[in-house]
């Protein structure tokens, strides 16, 4: 799926199958393909990125709705909202300048995804199985799919899915 031309996967799974790390892994080789990369995580509970007592904090707790802090080579933005805003209206308030998209989580979306699959006890089939979205599945287990299986330590070879499956220009090879 794309945004205004970019493209985007999210990566799926239980929690601690090692999805973040697949993620954090991938970057620097498609950073390396000349692609800017953005991520998105998507986390089930309220969280706070502010720090008690600093400026953003303080204006939050005097009741302002929004509070961003910029620097010049960065822009935070802490926004409270009604309810949790879909993953589209995520996109396209904050998603721009990036050659691609990788997201984690957001199972539910109608978007194409990789699942980090690993089996644990009462756990044998990836949490997507059956979803027509799933695209491909990293695990080191043996799991009955016609999808393709990419072990983790297989980064170069998932990098390469991505690009050949999402990347419409010809990247630039880093000098």
């Amino acid at each position: 799926m794309t945004k205004e031309g970019i493209p985007y996967l999210s990566f799926v799974g239980r929690s601690k199958t090692g999805k973040t790390t697949v993620i954090e892994r991938l970057i620097p080789i498609l950073c390396l393909r000349g692609l800017k990369v953005a991520v998105i995580k998507h986390h089930p509970h309220d969280f706070d990125i502010d720090i008690p007592g600093k400026d953003t904090y303080r204006y939050k707790q005097a009741g302002a709705t929004m509070s961003i802090l910029a620097s010049p080579g960065k822009v935070a933005v802490v926004e409270d909202t009604e309810k949790e805003l879909a993953l589209e209206e995520i996109i396209t308030r904050y998603v721009h300048d990036v050659d691609l998209l990788l997201i984690e989580g957001f199972k539910k979306a109608k978007i194409p995804k990789i699942e980090v699959f690993q089996g644990k006890e009462g756990t044998d089939l990836p949490v997507c199985a059956g979803d027509i979205n799933l695209i491909a599945i990293i695990t080191d287990e043996i799991v009955a799919t016609s999808l393709p299986i990419f072990s983790r330590n297989d980064v170069q070879d998932i990098a390469e899915f991505i690009i050949s499956r999402f990347i419409w220009r010809k990247p630039s090879e880093a000098l």
